[in-house]
C-alpha cells in the first residue's frame, strides 16, 4: 500500500474546532486502521501550492502515492476501495453505501449548512429567508428519520456512507436541529460512540492545540 498522507489547517481558530472535515477522514482510517500520516498547509496562506491539490483552497485532500484526491466524499470513497471495513465487497452492499453517501452531501447538508450558517452567525429567525431554510432542513431530516429508526447503519454493516452522514448530521444537532428527530440523534450518538471517532476527534482536537502553543496562544 502507498503513504497515505492527511493534509490539514496547521491551525484554525477555536469555534470550528473538531468539526474541520479532515475529521471524516481520520474517521475512516482510524475505522480501517489504515497506516497514515498528518501534513499541514496553511491557514492564513492559501497560495499556489495549496490550490494546486485544492483549487478552492479547503481542507482536507489526501496523497495516497501519486494520487491527490480533495473533497472529503471523494477521499472515504477512496479509502473504502482500500478497506472491507469502510465499504461492503459485495455490489449491493457498495451501491447502497456509495448512494447514501452521496445523499448525505447532496441531499441532506445541503439543506444542513444553510441552516448551520445561519444559526452560527445568529441571524434572525422571524424572517422569510429563515423560515424558507428551516423548513427545508425539516423536511430533509422528516424523510430521513423514518429510514434511521428502521436500521441501525445505512447500508448494512457500518460504512463512508454513516461517517459522512453522521457528520453532517452531528453538525446541526449542536445547534438543537435533531430536537425533533430521535432516530436521527440516536444514530448520531451510535456512530459518534465508536472507538475511532473518539480517536480522530482527539487527534484533531490536539493538532490544532499543539498549533496554539507555536503560535504563542
Amino acid at each position: 500500500m502507498a503513504d497515505l498522507t492527511l493534509i490539514t489547517y496547521d491551525w484554525v481558530p477555536p469555534p470550528p474546532r473538531g468539526f474541520v472535515r479532515d475529521l471524516r477522514v481520520r474517521w475512516a482510517l482510524e475505522e480501517a486502521a489504515l497506516p497514515y500520516r498528518v501534513a499541514s498547509t496553511p491557514f492564513n496562506d492559501r497560495g499556489p501550492a495549496h490550490l494546486a491539490h485544492q483549487p478552492f483552497g479547503q481542507v482536507p485532500w489526501l496523497t495516497d502515492g501519486d494520487l491527490s484526491i480533495f473533497e472529503s466524499g471523494a477521499i472515504l470513497l477512496h479509502l473504502g476501495g482500500l478497506s472491507s471495513k469502510l465499504m461492503p465487497s459485495d455490489q449491493r452492499g457498495r451501491s447502497e453505501t456509495t448512494e447514501w453517501l452521496f445523499a448525505a452531501l447532496n441531499s441532506v447538508e445541503m439543506a444542513s449548512l444553510p441552516w448551520t450558517m445561519s444559526k452560527f452567525m445568529r441571524h434572525p429567525t422571524d424572517t422569510a429567508a429563515w423560515k424558507f431554510v428551516d423548513d427545508f432542513l425539516k423536511l430533509r431530516l422528516k424523510r430521513l428519520e423514518p429510514v434511521l429508526a428502521a436500521r441501525e447503519w445505512l447500508a448494512g454493516s457500518f460504512s463512508v456512507a454513516d461517517i459522512l452522514m453522521s457528520d453532517v448530521l452531528r453538525v446541526a444537532d449542536q445547534f438543537d436541529g435533531l430536537a425533533d428527530s430521535p432516530a436521527s440523534r440516536a444514530y448520531v450518538a451510535r456512530a459518534i460512540g465508536r472507538p475511532a471517532f473518539a480517536k480522530a476527534h482527539a487527534d484533531q482536537m490536539a493538532h490544532f492545540a499543539a498549533a496554539d502553543k507555536t503560535r504563542g496562544m
